[in-house]
């Protein structure tokens, strides 16, 4: 126990804190969570009083972007502080390459104990450790299985009866609560599935909001006349793509009897309702119809995980942790909750660029404080290791966010940002592109579609089109900046390494890891 005792001191020391002078990092995260779901940000859909704690307490980032916005290759960026073309995980179905360097192992290197609990989503065993229990696969939202390590380490899966968000939360509290080294810092990841399609409620939230109607978007009724063929040829419509399923009108997903019971009482008069009343609806108002019942759904699952985002915080304080925890709130990616008449996410439109990013660290933050500099999910890797005074990697592609928590932004602060989503031929049919945004401007290249090279561009000033609906592209007023903006995107390309992309080559190449992709249901 000695030997043990002076080899975590000398851990310690190595990095220039002591071991009561490094913060435990809590990163909660969920899935498809946009501002426009959260109070902090946006509060006339839904009040989400504990995640606004995080905010009230600590920094709201206003422009937190991610390098592709879809469920693995964001987790896969936030493992290794890398874009996806340089970590290997571009597309889900992949499988993520746990060999190589992640920010957990260094964690833990340093003497930190770690560990993740809920959706993992990146088809590999989770290195880097101390303890896992997951979501297999994307995760039911009833009766999940998960994995976990068993008898001699090896993943043994084990099913669980409940709702998903709720038996996530109850893990994380009995690993802070009972499991914990408490002679160590810790790094927990507490990352819900919620709120990812099909939006199952739980069982006390099946009626909340049944008598509020919920604001339509302003681009609801968007027709796509501004942009490339790239925009129409999506299939992600409120109008067209949402399924039975994804309505409630059908399924039951992995309920058992007693679930099912519940939930027909809640659904079945509504349902019923709604079967009278289709006849007589115009196609505007089925489109209204589809609208509310996919939006309550969605904010209905984003209510329980800010219910467990406040027992967590609450067991912080009442332990006497919080004011050594740093607490990170942050999601995969944004979502369309109706903009442009979509759900899902994969652009590089603002609505799934964007991605919420709440910091509270007592001592360290200023509370209620609110930063407008272009962050990014790279960033979050090289931020947990600073935080813990470990020695960032140089090939590591973001940066710390420690300075912007302090209020100091560096005078070499990134001024632009680079994006590249891959997942085409796949869900939803949105091509393959990249672009560059400056917050002002953004240039986007579509690339590819079906497996075939294209070649749109589109250009947006944010600033008097902030809803992105008509590219000025080729316009001859937008010359210079349309240069200027190809030139950076040019200059970003090279300095993150990238090489062009064969659409078809890459669907033929094996993934970093151990096989073939596989196309799925959209995730």
């Amino acid at each position: 126990m000695r030997r043990v005792t002076l080899l975590l001191a000398t851990l310690f020391l190595s990095t220039g804190l002591s071991a009561a002078d490094r913060p435990n990092i809590l990163f909660i995260f969920t899935d498809d969570h946009c501002e426009q779901a959260l109070s902090a940000y946006d509060p006339t859909r839904i009040t989400t009083p504990n995640l606004d704690r995080i905010a009230n307490e600590g920094m709201r980032f206003n422009r937190c972007y991610v390098t592709n916005s879809i469920c693995g290759p964001s987790r896969a960026v936030i493992q290794t502080g890398k874009y996806s073309h340089i970590n290997g995980f571009l597309q889900n179905g992949f499988a993520f390459n746990g060999n190589q360097p992640t920010f957990p192992k260094m964690l833990r290197k340093a003497g930190y104990q770690t560990a993740i609990v809920g959706k993992w989503h990146l088809e590999s065993t989770p290195q880097g450790y101390d303890y896992y229990d997951v979501l297999k696969g994307q995760g039911p939202y009833y009766n999940p299985p998960m994995i976990t390590a068993g008898e001699n380490n090896r993943p043994v899966t084990r099913r669980h009866t409940g709702y998903t968000t709720e038996i996530i939360t109850e893990k994380t509290l009995a690993w802070l609560k009972d499991a914990r080294d408490t002679e160590k810092p810790f790094m927990l990841m507490y990352q819900h599935k919620a709120p990812h399609r099909n939006w199952m409620p739980a069982p006390k939230y099946l009626n909340w909001l049944d008598d509020v109607t919920i604001p339509e978007p302003e681009t609801l009724w968007d027709d796509y006349a501004g942009r490339t063929a790239s925009a129409s040829r999506q299939t992600m419509t409120i109008k067209d793509h949402l399924t039975d399923n994804d309505l409630k009108l059908s399924g039951y997903g992995t309920m058992n009897a007693e679930q099912r019971k519940v939930w027909d009482a809640a659904y079945g008069p509504k349902n019923e309702a709604f079967q009278k009343a289709r006849q007589a609806m115009s196609p505007e108002d089925l489109i209204r119809w589809k609208y509310q019942r996919y939006v309550k759904d969605y904010l209905r699952c984003v209510k329980s995980v800010d219910d467990g985002v406040g027992e967590v915080l609450d067991y912080l304080d009442e332990s006497g942790l919080a004011d050594n925890t740093i607490v990170i709130y942050s999601s995969d990616q944004g979502w369309y909750l109706g903009e442009h008449g979509w759900y899902d996410k994969r652009w590089m439109y603002e609505e799934s660029l964007k991605t919420p990013l709440l910091v509270r660290w007592p001592g360290k933050v200023k509370a209620g404080t609110t930063n407008d500099d272009i962050v990014s999910n790279l960033d979050f890797a090289e931020t947990f290791l600073d935080v813990a005074g470990v020695e960032i990697p140089a090939d590591m592609q973001g940066r710390s966010l420690t300075p912007l928590l302090q209020g100091q932004t560096p005078d070499d602060w990134r001024q632009s940002f680079y994006y590249q989503y891959y997942e085409n031929p796949g869900s939803h049919n949105v091509a393959r592109h990249y672009g560059v945004t400056n917050g002002k401007y953004k240039l986007i290249h579509f690339y590819a579609y079906q497996g075939q090279a294209i070649d749109d561009w589109e250009l947006f000033d944010l600033e008097k089109d902030p809803r992105e609906l008509h590219s000025v592209y080729g316009d001859a007023d937008y010359a210079e900046v349309q240069a200027q903006m190809q030139n950076e995107l040019q200059r970003l390309r090279t300095l993150y390494q990238v090489t062009d992309d064969d659409p078809a080559a890459r669907m033929r190449k094996k993934p970093a890891g151990k096989r073939k992709p596989r196309l799925k249901k959209a995730s």
